[in-house]
C-alpha cells in the first residue's frame, strides 16, 4: 500500500491563563490509501487535538503547533497558507464530528449544507451539484433523498442527521474521512448502522479513514490498525487484532482489561486502573503511565521510553529482557 498520510512528531500546546499545556507530545503515525486507524485513550489524552491539527482546525490562538510535519500526498500541510489549506479541507480531508446538531448549522437546509463544500471547491455546475447532493443522500441511506434536501436538521431524527453530515464531509469526494466520535449521541441500533454505513463507504470509494473512539469495540469492528494515546503520547500501534489479543504496553493491557464482559460473575466489580493521568501542565520526564504502571522501573521515571517496534516501554528494551 501507498502512504497517503505521514505524521512525523507532532507536538501541540495550549496558552491558558498564561500557563502552557503540552496537549500533543511527539505524535508520529501513516496512513495507507484506503486504510483505516482507529486512535482509542482515555478522555483528554489528545486524541481529537492530534487529529485536529492535522489541518489547524484547533483556533489559534490559544493553541500552537510546536512541532512536527503533516504530509499529505507529499505536500508539508503545516507549511500552507491559510489560503492553500482551505483546498485540503472538505477537498482532499473531510470530517464528521460527534454531534451534528453542532455540526450542521440549523439555519440551513439540508441540501444546502452538502451543496455548499462542492460549490466552494468550484466540483460542478449548481445543477450538477444538486443532483449529487441527492445521490450522496441516497448513498448514506437516508430515504427519500429529495425531501429531506428541502428539510431542515431539526426535521431529521438523530441517525438521520448523522448520515446527514457524513454526506456533507464526503461532498467533495475526499480521499481521507476523519471521524471524531461519530456514534457518541447515538443509541446503540443507530451506531451500528452508522459503522456499517462507514465500513461500505469505505470499501466503495476506497477512501481512507481516522476514526477518533473511547470505544475499543467500534474501533476493532472498523479499523485495519490502532493506535493508542496517553497523556498527549502514543504508547502503543500495531494491526488491530494484533494490539487487541495481545497488547504490549501495560496500559493497553489494563485499558482492555477494564472493559465490561458478558462473562463476568454475578456482583463482580469492574476494574479500574489506579490514580490519574498525569497534569500535562507539568508532563512528567519520563514515561507518562509511570506513575500508575504495576511494572514501572526507575528507568521509567527518568528518561521516556522510545518505540520499540511498536510500543513505548522500557520493558521492551534488550537490556531488560536479558
Amino acid at each position: 500500500m501507498s502512504k497517503i498520510l505521514n505524521v512525523q512528531n507532532l507536538s501541540v500546546s495550549f496558552t491558558i491563563q498564561g500557563r502552557k499545556l503540552h496537549a500533543v507530545r511527539g505524535v508520529s503515525f501513516d496512513l495507507d490509501v484506503g486504510e483505516a486507524v482507529g486512535i482509542v485513550g482515555e478522555s483528554g489524552c489528545g486524541k481529537s487535538v492530534a487529529i485536529q491539527s492535522l489541518t489547524r482546525l484547533i483556533p489559534s490562538p490559544p493553541s500552537y503547533i510546536e512541532s512536527g510535519s503533516v504530509f499529505f500526498d507529499g505536500v508539508d500541510l503545516l507549511k500552507l497558507s491559510m489560503n492553500e489549506l482551505r483546498s485540503v479541507r472538505g477537498r482532499e480531508i473531510g470530517m464528521v464530528f460527534q454531534d451534528p446538531m453542532t455540526s450542521l448549522n440549523p439555519t440551513m437546509k439540508i441540501g444546502s449544507q452538502i451543496l455548499e463544500g462542492i460549490l466552494h471547491h468550484r466540483l460542478a455546475s449548481k445543477k450538477e451539484a444538486e443532483a449529487r447532493a441527492i445521490e450522496l443522500l441516497h448513498l448514506v441511506g437516508i430515504p427519500d433523498p429529495p425531501l429531506r434536501f428541502s428539510q431542515f436538521p431539526h426535521q431529521l431524527s438523530g441517525g438521520m442527521r448523522q448520515r446527514a453530515l457524513i454526506a456533507t464531509a464526503l461532498a467533495a469526494r475526499p480521499r481521507i474521512l476523519i471521524a471524531d466520535e461519530p456514534t457518541t449521541a447515538l443509541d446503540p441500533t443507530i451506531q451500528t448502522q452508522i459503522l456499517e454505513l462507514l465500513k461500505q463507504l469505505r470499501r466503495r470509494l476506497n477512501m481512507s479513514l481516522i476514526l477518533i473512539s473511547h470505544d475499543i469495540g467500534v474501533v476493532a469492528s472498523l479499523c485495519d490498525r490502532v493506535i493508542v494515546m496517553y497523556a498527549g503520547k502514543i504508547v502503543e500501534q500495531g494491526p488491530v487484532a494484533g494490539v487487541l489479543n495481545t497488547p504490549k504496553h501495560p496500559y493497553t493491557r489494563m485499558l482492555l482489561h477494564s472493559l465490561p464482559r458478558l462473562d463476568s460473575g454475578h456482583g463482580q466489580k469492574l476494574f479500574a486502573i489506579e490514580g490519574s493521568p498525569p497534569s500535562l501542565y507539568a508532563p512528567p520526564q519520563g514515561c507518562p503511565f509511570a506513575e500508575r504502571c504495576p511494572e514501572a522501573m526507575n528507568i521509567c521515571e527518568r528518561t521516556p521510553p522510545p518505540a520499540f517496534s511498536s510500543v513505548c516501554c522500557w520493558r521492551y528494551d534488550s537490556r531488560c529482557q536479558k
